[in-house]
């Protein structure tokens, strides 16, 4: 049994580079970081500010800019990359995640974490050095498996697995989700997250996507499983609730700004 993939593919929405294209003049964007917030302007608010390259979009080059702790160029219009997603583009919204996700980086790797010298960007490359001893670190990207669980035959009275977290600030229910553990593959986190976290086993685990999510630096790869067996028993640490849910009677579950979303209206459509 396969599943269609629920990703955009950014490369067909913008291109991702860290250098300026050779020879290109064109208009500039920039996405000002205010702590974890955005404001996209077509200038540079004070040249002094660390920027990044992070792509082009339509003909534009896009920044990101670091603002200094205590420095607002929006006065108080900057919005958080939730609230920024409802005004924007899906590549625009991207841009200002990656923006978020490489300013993030710039601002945790300011000395080695080695031998603690102040690092220097490394030449060629996204990557900070430390010039003592040579380590290079790079943007850091955590992967993290997310999955649909159902069980019974496809249809109507099939059901979804779906489990409300201790950390969800609304009575919100979705699919399940885990890191993955160093020496672990993708597959081999499913099958481990779901049993840690509501007690159940699964199999056929079948690959439907990823989106990248700035998180502050997570890559959610996202899959869909069959239930095997075992009784629904929550991690309570993680898991608040856990509920086996049919099509037509669900909660309240992620918009479609999350792959979460996406995976569920694509079992709600199949």
């Amino acid at each position: 049994m396969s599943a269609e993939l629920v990703s955009l593919n950014t490369a067909s929405l913008y291109d991702a580079l860290n250098d300026v294209p050779e020879g290109f003049e064109g208009p500039n964007r920039y996405v000002h970081v205010i702590g974890t917030s955005v404001f996209v302007d077509d200038r540079l608010e004070d040249d002094a500010w660390p920027t990044l390259f992070i792509g082009m979009l339509d003909g534009e080059g896009w920044w990101a800019v670091d603002v200094p702790r205590g420095d607002d160029p929006s006065y108080g219009a900057a919005a958080d990359l939730f609230t920024h997603f409802a005004g924007v583009s899906e590549a625009e919204w991207l841009l200002a995640g990656r923006a978020v996700q490489t300013v993030e980086w710039l601002r945790t790797h300011r000395y080695c974490g080695r031998c603690g010298a102040e690092t220097v960007p490394s030449d060629g490359e996204r990557g900070l050095k430390c010039p003592t001893c040579e380590l290079v670190v790079y943007p850091r990207v955590a992967p993290a498996m997310i999955t649909l669980i159902t069980r019974g035959e496809p249809g109507p009275d099939q059901e979804a697995l779906l489990a409300r977290g201790v950390r969800f600030p609304r009575p919100m229910y979705s699919c399940l989700a885990g890191f993955v553990e160093p020496g672990e593959d993708l597959e081999g986190a499913v099958v481990r997250e779901v049993k840690e976290e509501v007690g159940v086993d699964v199999d056929q685990v079948r690959y439907v996507g990823s989106q990248p999510w700035p998180f502050p630096h997570s890559l959610m790869v996202g899959f869909r499983v069959n239930y095997v067996g075992g009784d629904i028993v929550c991690e309570e640490a993680e898991i608040m609730d856990a509920q086996w849910f049919r099509k037509d009677d669900l909660p309240m579950i992620p918009p479609e700004i999350s792959i979460a979303g996406k995976i569920i209206q694509q079992w709600l459509a199949e």
